[in-house]
């Protein structure tokens, strides 16, 4: 059991489970939106492979947010670093590699959420395992709350990318 204190405006004194539909955040509701539970996934991957990654768990999961597919963040460039040992893959596999070198690769984090439903997060475990260049890939599991808006496309919100005059940003590639 995980267990959280919180403030929601106010403290509650109370310990509560994570996974209970006592928790407080399964009932907050604000006109701007809500919470919903969700497992987030952080996976690392080599930059040239996240769309492979994706692709494949769009293909057992539509990763929604809200109106939204495919939804997913990836951070920038990092470096990743690890020592082989004799035996390992990388031992086996890479011609010339010594065991026991350390090594260092270019890497993103894809950060994604799913609902929290185990057969769900079968499925997407074993997609991403399956494309991924790694034998031991390296993902994060945690369980988090996303919140999600009061939908409205009409909204006149001069914040909103719609209404404030630069409309949306330039994309990426």
């Amino acid at each position: 059991m995980i267990e959280l204190h919180f403030s929601l405006g106010r403290w509650f004194s109370t310990v509560v489970d994570m996974h209970s539909s006592d928790h407080p955040l399964t009932t907050h509701r604000t006109a701007s939106g809500h919470f919903e539970p969700v497992w987030t996934l952080e996976v690392q991957v080599a930059p040239n492979d996240v769309d492979r990654i994706l692709d494949a768990v769009v293909e057992v999961n539509p990763l929604r947010y809200g109106k939204y597919e495919r939804n997913a963040s990836i951070s920038a460039v990092g470096t990743e670093t690890a020592r082989p040992p004799e035996g390992s893959t990388t031992a086996m596999h890479s011609e010339g590699f010594k065991p026991g070198t350390i090594e260092n690769y270019p890497v993103v984090e894809v950060k994604l959420s799913i609902e929290r439903d185990p057969d769900k997060l079968e499925v997407v475990m074993d997609a991403i395992r399956f494309v991924h260049a790694y034998e031991e890939p390296v993902i994060f599991l945690r369980e988090d709350w996303v919140s999600r808006a009061a939908y409205n496309p009409n909204n006149d919100n001069p914040n909103r990318w719609w209404n404030n005059g630069r409309g949306l940003p330039e994309q990426v590639s």
